[in-house]
């Protein structure tokens, strides 16, 4: 099916926007054999992706793509690109509680573990938030309790066709780069880590041609796709239609620089009880501060607060005074009773 498309890319062609929409419209039919999968995702890799191939992919996967029914005029998501292999603990996870806790609507999206020690859906079960709930309760999370996870393999169930071609890969594909693109709640508000500052602008460029209002793509310059408490952070972002670069560091919000060693886990569990020890302030500074500093940052891209500084202290506050131990204790009580799948 693509051995024209292929031969193009081969020749150093790009794809329109609606080419690369008709390609991903077939992969996600399985019209598309494995070898010719690996072949164009290869490709790809290769010479990397330009904005209008990476609309075009958005648009086809959000064809195919299962989505919730809300009203709320802005919802956040905290998703990233994954692949940063630090195995840190769930930062964008315990980022999306603390966020809720400040009444930001949170449409997390996520998945269980690939090359990570703990995906966002492993962390949740420990934390006793489920994920595995159909797309009307996950509408229902969102409105009752501020806060829903959208487990991927629910909503972008097309994917199974892609799903050989990935694992026998085994890199990074464009595939990592389009599942913060292709949230189910149509979030247009986001903090999204990204392996490699590089892709920013092109990143930040596609998301506006997809109705993005405003997001950050942050790059910790030790390469955590967060924004870092032990070094210095890439942050590109897009609000109202214009694309900025700029770097900041712990310091000038007012934090301590950290170490890796002290946000890292070796599985689900571990990551559930540092994130636990964060909501009941006795977490370490390091797991404290990265989660002020990239929670500080979801207040400013979900209009809570006017600049990240504005939220770093707002967040500083609510960890204080309990606000978040207290939300997400109500939330563990509230989802109980409700007994979601």
């Amino acid at each position: 099916m693509l051995k024209t498309t292929l031969n193009r890319l081969l020749n150093e062609e790009t794809l329109t926007e609606q080419e690369a929409f008709e390609v991903m419209d077939l992969i996600m039919q399985g019209e598309v054999g494995t070898e010719q999968l690996s072949s164009f995702l290869s490709i790809l890799r290769f010479r990397g992706e330009t904005v209008d191939e990476l609309v075009g992919f958005t648009k086809g996967m959000r064809k195919h793509m299962r989505t919730i029914q809300h009203t709320e005029e802005i919802v956040v998501d905290t998703c990233g690109t994954g692949g940063d292999g630090l195995s840190t603990f769930n930062i964008s996870t315990a980022v999306a509680i603390v966020l809720a806790s400040l009444d930001v609507k949170v449409a997390k999206h996520g998945n269980r573990k690939v090359s990570s020690a703990s995906g966002s859906a492993d962390v949740l079960e420990y934390l006793g938030v489920p994920v595995n709930t159909t797309a009307e309760q996950a509408a229902h999370m969102l409105s009752h309790t501020g806060m829903t996870f959208l487990f991927a393999p629910n909503y972008h169930q097309a994917m199974k066709h892609a799903v050989t071609a990935r694992r026998e890969l085994g890199f990074r594909t464009a595939f990592n780069v389009l599942g913060p693109l292709s949230n189910p709640a149509n979030a247009r508000h986001q903090v999204i880590g990204i392996y490699d500052t590089a892709l920013g602008e092109k990143l930040a460029r596609a998301l506006h041609e997809l109705g993005s209002q405003h997001v950050l793509l942050v790059t910790g310059k030790d390469g955590l796709d967060e924004l870092s408490i032990s070094e210095q952070t890439d942050v590109v972002e897009l609000k109202d239609g214009k694309v900025t670069r700029t770097t900041v560091e712990p310091e000038q919000f007012g934090l301590k620089r950290g170490q890796l060693k002290d946000i890292q886990v070796q599985n689900s569990l571990q990551s559930a009880k540092l994130i636990q020890a964060v909501f009941e302030g006795t977490a370490n500074d390091s797991a404290r501060d990265i989660v002020i500093l990239n929670a500080g940052a979801g207040l400013f891209v979900g209009g809570k607060a006017s600049s990240i500084e504005e939220g770093v202290e707002q967040v500083k506050t609510a960890l204080e005074d309990g606000t978040v131990h207290h939300y997400y204790q109500s939330l563990r009580h509230t989802l109980e009773g409700a007994h979601y799948a």
